[in-house]
């Protein structure tokens, strides 16, 4: 008997963004696991599974915050180690993961690995409201209408990648490498894209921001950053 993985999209960082289906399948699971950093602080999924679930009902997956490859690889196949036990006595094990699990996802990495220790296990996934959505609505942003294209990329792309995409697509947004924050923004702005560009981190949460890109230049975000590049003014802000 194999057991199921199901990686459960929690949103942004709301709690009240999570959707029913997502929610009945925490609830349902044998196992929840939730990703943490070595920094010892309580992650965003953890604290969205947190909100609905019982604390005793999660079980956390350590990840060391390291760019090392060999220290990445060994996190993953100790995560994937722990999760594989129950699966092979065919118990369900759901996966929190921010966001949705088939974008920038943690748990395409795990579940990746998983499947080399449980190569019959039925992966499943339950998509869960994206960061660039929940900024859109904040900022009061209209991503796309009638024959607009969207690019998503992340900070990391690099500047040609992002030189391309701005010059081509009517929206462009940034994920994840807040660190090159700096970056990005002088390229937008030598693009002529900076004027309607939205800045959003720990949307949802506490300490959250929601501000126009231009007055952010010069800064650094935290790694969780959304930027958003639109050939228009807000609409509903």
């Amino acid at each position: 008997m194999s057991g199921r993985l199901i990686g459960v999209g929690v949103g942004p960082g709301d709690p009240e963004l999570l959707t029913i289906k997502g929610l009945r399948a925490l609830h349902e699971a044998d196992h929840v696991f939730v990703p943490v950093g070595d920094t010892g602080e309580v992650g965003r999924a953890e604290r969205v599974v947190q909100t609905h679930l019982e604390p005793e009902r999660t079980r956390r997956l350590l990840f060391a915050l390291s760019d090392d490859t060999a220290a990445r690889a060994e996190n993953w196949e100790r995560a994937a180690r722990e999760v594989s036990e129950p699966l092979r006595c065919g118990e369900t094990c759901a996966f929190a993961t921010i966001g949705d699990p088939n974008v920038y996802s943690t748990f395409t990495y795990l579940a990746r690995t998983v499947k080399n220790h449980v190569p019959e296990v039925n992966v499943e996934t339950i998509p869960g409201i994206t960061a660039m959505q929940d900024l859109a609505a904040r900022g009061g942003t209209v991503l796309l209408e009638g024959d607009e294209r969207l690019a998503l990329l992340p900070f990391t792309a690099g500047k040609n990648v992002l030189q391309s995409a701005l010059s081509t697509f009517e929206t462009v947004v940034c994920y994840k490498g807040g660190s090159r924050l700096r970056e990005v923004l002088e390229i937008a702005a030598a693009e002529g894209r900076l004027e309607d560009a939205i800045y959003g981190s720990r949307l949802g949460m506490e300490g959250e921001e929601v501000i126009g890109a231009s007055e952010i230049v010069g800064r650094k975000g935290p790694y969780l950053s959304t930027l958003i590049f639109s050939r228009r003014e807000r609409e509903f802000g």
